[in-house]
């Protein structure tokens, strides 16, 4: 028997949910707020889309924190190899990056989600934009549409709204009171894939501010990892930043305090670099002996003396030590309407393996609404789809049992 099914929400879980549930020959209509849908799919796609990552799924599995050991059954249902057949499904062919992320060839998203949408609209989905979602009226969902107020009774809806990163593109995180409000628990969402804060002198930001710092090691609780950031007017930004984001705002809220420690010589030990430092004149300018002697010179000179201001009265063995593990304390991460995802959201316990909540039966979550999170890098993506998938799956178990 055919189901009226509601999907809230238009991104990647959402979208995913209704091309499995209108595959299975339910009614279902998508509520999206924006006046198009994909918005954050499409911006992350503008300088290449990160839709997978083709490292081993063992290591795959455990990017997402906490959450891994709960998002692994979805994982496990729709692996990043399942993601690139089903991208090609749809016309959009991929490759494997340098990096090991998987782009589209064609770098870019839009090709993708209109085919995405067309396929939708062929399995009958009644896509509805600037439908937006305010709230319970009893057992009744509420929009605001551009005819007026509506209320649906589906026989089941599904969540996707996501978290509180880009509120301009629609994750606004509104949703977070309703469901405390049913006493749904909520873990804070918080900033994710984002930058820091830096008490920079005006002088080093004037100066510097858009400058990259390539080929530097930086390590924090999050391990050891080599490429580049950016010096940004209020401090870091960057993918290489991104990969330490959980570790340092982490420690951040448990401590007060937090350093990115920074290697800006990665090619050289700490011995040679010293042994190359002590053969300078004595004589010569310091910012002469950094560059012959260390390979420093423009930001990754002027980086070390703002944050060692005795730096050019240091010996050798103590200046190698603080090339080669340069501290940079960072105050607070960047607001989270510049974070490129958010943790937390709607607490594991508060769902059952189905992804249905407990206390409210008939109404499921998926996407970037629960509490996890991801480095870049195309596991962010690919785990929305994941548990879009798996919520829809579990929809259909939840329709058969009653």
């Amino acid at each position: 028997m055919t189901k009226q099914i509601a999907i809230i929400g238009g991104g990647p879980a959402g979208l995913m949910a209704a091309e499995v549930l209108s595959a299975a020959g339910h009614a279902v209509t998508v509520y999206e707020a924006m006046p198009t849908f994909g918005r954050k799919f499409l911006l992350a796609g503008k300088s290449g889309l990160n839709i997978t990552h083709s490292e081993d799924f063992s290591s795959f599995t455990e990017r997402f924190g906490n959450a891994s050991a709960r998002l692994r059954p979805a994982l496990d249902a729709f692996t990043p190899d399942d993601v690139r057949h089903w991208a090609l499904g749809l016309g959009t062919e991929t490759f494997v990056g340098t990096s090991g992320r998987v782009f589209p060839t064609v770098m870019k998203a839009s090709p993708l989600l209109r085919a995405w949408l067309r396929r939708l609209e062929a399995q009958g989905v009644a896509l509805r934009t600037r439908h937006r979602w305010v709230g319970f009226a009893g057992n009744d969902y509420r929009f605001e549409t551009p005819e007026g107020p509506i209320a649906v009774r589906p026989d089941a809806a599904l969540l996707a709204l996501g978290g509180a990163s880009w509120p301009r593109l629609g994750s606004d995180a509104a949703w977070v009171p309703w469901l405390r409000d049913k006493g749904i628990v909520i873990a804070d969402l918080r900033p994710a894939n984002c930058g820091f804060d830096v008490a920079w002198s005006e002088a080093f930001r004037e100066r510097f501010a858009g400058e990259p710092l390539k080929s530097v090691s930086t390590t924090s609780d999050a391990g050891t990892f080599q490429g580049e950031f950016v010096v940004s007017k209020h401090g870091i930004e960057g993918s290489l930043v991104y990969a330490h984001s959980a570790a340092l705002r982490d420690r951040l809220f448990a401590e007060g305090q937090a350093a990115l420690t920074v290697d800006l010589a990665p090619g050289r030990t700490t011995e040679r670099l010293a042994r190359d430092l002590a053969r300078q004149d004595a004589k010569a300018s310091f910012s002469n002996r950094l560059r012959k002697g260390a390979g420093l010179e423009g930001v990754k000179a002027v980086l070390l003396r703002e944050l060692v201001p005795d730096a050019n009265r240091m010996g050798p063995e103590e200046l190698a030590e603080r090339i080669k593990a340069l501290h940079i304390p960072v105050l607070r991460p960047r607001p989270i309407a510049e974070a490129i995802s958010s943790a937390g959201g709607i607490a594991w316990s508060d769902l059952d393996g189905n992804y249905m909540l407990k206390t409210l039966p008939s109404l499921f979550a998926a996407g970037e609404m629960l509490d996890w999170e991801a480095p870049t890098g195309g596991y962010l993506l690919t785990a929305c789809l994941a548990t879009g998938r798996a919520a829809a799956r579990g929809i259909e178990v939840w329709l058969g049992s009653q």
